[in-house]
């Protein structure tokens, strides 16, 4: 049964075919399209694709996008399901106050993680980065319980901000390192030194509070980018909501077949 999963972030749609719904599928195919191009793909991209038997996605951009996504997969006889936060889904607990206002990209994320975390050995507690427009850092405990996260402006959007905010610091970008002495690098450093300490203290809290050393995923469009500065060990997992989408797609659709 092949499975298209689709993650439709602030700025790309990612997509990727497997030949099965389920972790550790083989990957058929995969791609990115910038929002503004999504128009493009059943003529472009997914033109000469196989049929999707099963398509599962997950939008953090916004209906009228979702539409425009729909749209796209006419090409194919098949109808797309999105997810939505939930109070517990795939071993995951959802610890927010109002689960269902969660994104959707957190929460298949972490449930990427999790099913990633159990399948390397004992169960521990791990923190979950996703470095893209925004920034976000997830908390879940031994158990499977998302404790909380945080937000934060991706790398991108502090830049911005600094430019338009003060006067003269219109620059390229720089280089990070230890101690910045030209403002180009100043900033580049000052971004990524923000999220680096944003990390390092939720996996601080999370390590308090279960006692035991977190694992940390890091995911996201700028992931790579911001791995080598961590302090402390990550592991950096391109396709962690894809893997996300795979581990729920496969439990929905056995309960489907029970």
């Amino acid at each position: 049964m092949t499975f298209l999963a689709l993650d439709v972030g602030n700025t790309r749609l990612k997509w990727a075919l497997y030949d099965a719904p389920r972790v550790g599928a083989t990957l058929l195919a995969s791609g990115a399209q910038f929002l503004e191009n999504i128009e493009t793909l059943e003529e472009g991209d997914w033109a000469s694709l196989p049929s999707p038997r099963w398509v599962l996605g997950c939008v953090v951009a916004g209906d009228a996008v979702k539409r425009r996504v729909e749209e796209q997969l006419e090409l194919w006889d098949v109808t797309p399901h999105w997810v939505v936060s939930s109070t517990a889904e795939a071993g995951l607990t959802n610890g927010y106050d109002h689960p269902t206002r969660l994104g959707s990209d957190r929460w298949v994320a972490m449930i990427g993680a999790r099913q990633r975390l159990l399948a390397q050995g004992p169960k521990r507690p791990c923190v979950v980065v996703m470095v893209g427009t925004a920034v976000t850092v997830e908390a879940i405990d031994t158990e499977g319980r998302f404790l909380g996260g945080i937000i934060l402006p991706g790398h991108g959007i502090m830049l911005r901000a600094l430019e338009s905010g003060t006067a003269g610091l219109h620059v390229p970008t720089g280089e990070v390192c230890d101690f910045p002495t030209n403002t180009s690098d100043a900033l580049t450093s000052g971004g990524t030194f923000a999220i680096a300490g944003a990390v390092q203290r939720m996996a601080e809290n999370l390590r308090r509070h279960c006692g035991q050393e977190p694992v940390c995923f890091m995911t996201g469009g700028a992931g790579w980018k911001m791995a080598p500065s961590m302090s402390m060990p990550v592991e950096l997992v391109e396709s962690l909501i894809f893997d996300g989408l795979l581990e729920i797609a496969n439990r929905r659709l056995a309960l489907v077949d029970n």
